[in-house]
C-alpha cells in the first residue's frame, strides 16, 4: 500500500492540463479562463455622477449658493452643452457629468424653484463622483489561469469582451460495476441493489466544470467490461466503480490491463479507499474506485477532485483543508489515514460516531470529511482537527 501523498503525486503524473478553447460569455460561468483576458475599454468611461442631484462646478460651491438650471443629464442621455459659474444641470446617477462640472450636489441638499436651485447650509461634503477609469482602465487584465464565477463573467462583460479562452471541459466516463446493479427507478431482483455510486461521481465531476457521461453497467463478466471500456476509448478519464478488489468477480484489473492499462498503482493506506486502482489506458486516465457507497465518494473528493483540477489547469493540489476545534472526544487512530464523515457547526466538528463505509445517510449528513493521520492519538473536545468541506 501507498500514501495518499504518494497516491496524489503518482495520479498527477499522469494527466497533463487539457488544451483550450474558445466560447461566448454566457457559455463561461464555471469555465477555467486558459489565458489572460484584457480590457477594451475605460470603466466607467466617463466621470459619471453617483447619485441623483445637480452637477456643478465645486469651486462654486458655497452654503446658500443660487444657480440657474441649465438641462438635464440621465444615463445614456448626456448634456451635450458646458456648465459655466452659477450655472447647473439636473443628473441623474450614472448620467457622464457635463463639461464644466466635477461635483453632484445630492437633491436633498437641493430647494428649487423654476430653474433656479438653492443649495442648503449643511452640505454633504462629498463630490458624489465616479472617475473615468475608477473600476478599470484599458490594458487592464483578469489573469488565468481562473475558476470564473458570476462576478467574473460581469467583470468581463464590462470590459466589452464577448469572447472567452477556456481550458477544455475533461471527458470522465463512468462506469459502475456488477451483477448486483440496477439503475435507480428499475425493479431489482432479491440479490440485487440500486446503482448509487456512479450518479454521485457523476455529480462530483460535474461539479467541478468537467463533464460526465454514464455509462452502462458492466457485469461481471470480460465481455461486459470489454464492452464498456470500448465506449470510454474516447474519454480523457475513465473511472471504474467496484471490481478493483481480489474476489473471484473482481475483474476491472485483469480486463483493463489486458486492454492495455499500465498501472501506475494499487492500495491506499486510507480508509475508507484501500483498493484504489490508477494507470493509463491508451489516450485516457483510468481510475479505479472501491464499491462501497461511501469509499467512492470519498475516494471522488480527496482523489478524482484534484486530478480535475490539474487537467483544467489549475495546479497539482491536494483538497484544500482548512482546522477547526472539535466538538467531541474520539479515540485514537489506526495505520491508516481515517477520513471520517463528520459535521461543523458553530460548536466545531462532530464526528459521526457511524463510519461504515456503506452508509450513504451519514455521508449525505456530512459537510466535512476529519482527516486523521497514521496513528493519531486520541483528541479531546477542543483540540484543533484537518477538515476537508464537502
Amino acid at each position: 500500500m501507498i500514501t495518499v501523498d504518494d497516491a496524489l503525486t503518482r495520479l498527477f503524473a499522469l494527466v497533463d492540463t487539457l488544451p483550450p478553447e474558445t466560447v461566448p460569455l454566457i457559455k463561461a460561468n464555471g469555465r477555467v479562463l486558459a489565458a489572460s483576458a484584457t480590457a477594451r475599454r475605460d470603466q466607467p468611461p466617463f466621470a459619471a455622477s453617483a447619485m441623483d442631484g445637480y452637477a456643478v462646478s465645486d469651486a462654486d460651491v458655497e452654503n446658500g449658493a443660487r444657480f440657474t438650471v441649465l438641462g438635464e443629464a440621465a444615463a445614456g442621455h448626456g448634456y451635450t452643452g458646458t456648465v459655466r459659474k452659477g450655472e447647473a444641470a439636473r443628473i441623474f446617477t450614472g448620467a457622464p457629468l457635463p463639461a464644466g462640472t466635477d461635483r453632484v450636489i445630492i437633491q436633498e441638499d437641493v430647494t428649487r424653484t423654476g430653474d433656479i436651485i438653492t443649495l442648503g447650509d449643511k452640505l454633504d461634503s462629498k463630490p458624489h463622483v465616479r472617475p473615468a477609469g475608477a473600476d478599470f482602465v484599458v490594458g487592464d487584465t483578469i489573469n488565468a489561469p481562473r475558476l470564473l464565477t458570476p462576478s467574473d463573467i460581469a467583470l468581463l462583460a464590462s470590459m466589452n469582451i464577448a469572447d472567452v479562452t477556456v481550458t477544455r471541459r475533461p471527458v470522465v466516463a463512468v462506469i459502475a460495476t456488477g451483477d448486483e446493479l440496477v439503475q435507480p427507478g428499475e425493479n431489482p431482483g432479491p440479490d440485487q441493489i440500486i446503482a448509487s455510486n456512479s450518479y454521485g461521481i457523476a455529480g462530483i465531476v460535474e461539479d467541478l466544470g468537467a463533464q460526465a457521461r454514464l455509462l452502462p453497467i458492466a457485469r461481471d463478466n470480460v465481455k461486459s467490461l470489454e464492452i464498456c471500456f470500448g465506449l470510454a476509448k474516447d474519454a480523457d478519464l475513465i473511472i471504474t466503480i467496484g471490481g478493483a478488489s481480489v474476489g473471484d468477480h473482481d475483474l476491472v484489473g485483469d480486463v483493463a490491463q489486458s486492454l492495455g492499462m499500465e498501472r501506475a498503482f494499487y492500495k491506499i493506506a486510507m480508509r475508507p479507499g484501500k483498493p484504489l486502482m490508477a494507470g493509463r489506458m491508451g489516450k485516457a486516465t483510468m481510475i479505479g474506485l472501491p464499491g462501497n457507497p461511501v469509499s467512492a465518494m470519498v475516494c471522488g473528493h480527496v482523489f478524482l477532485a484534484p486530478v480535475i483540477r490539474k487537467m483544467l489547469g489549475l495546479g497539482a493540489q491536494a483538497a484544500d483543508r482548512r482546522t477547526a476545534m472539535l466538538a467531541c472526544d474520539i479515540g485514537a487512530n489506526g495505520p491508516r489515514e481515517h477520513y471520517m464523515r463528520a459535521h461543523i457547526g458553530p460548536e466545531g466538528v462532530k464526528i459521526f460516531d457511524r463510519q461504515d463505509s456503506a452508509l450513504l445517510t451519514v455521508l449525505a449528513d456530512a459537510n466535512c470529511l476529519a482527516v486523521r493521520p497514521v496513528n493519531d492519538p486520541a483528541r479531546q473536545i477542543g483540540d484543533q482537527i484537518d477538515v476537508i468541506m464537502l
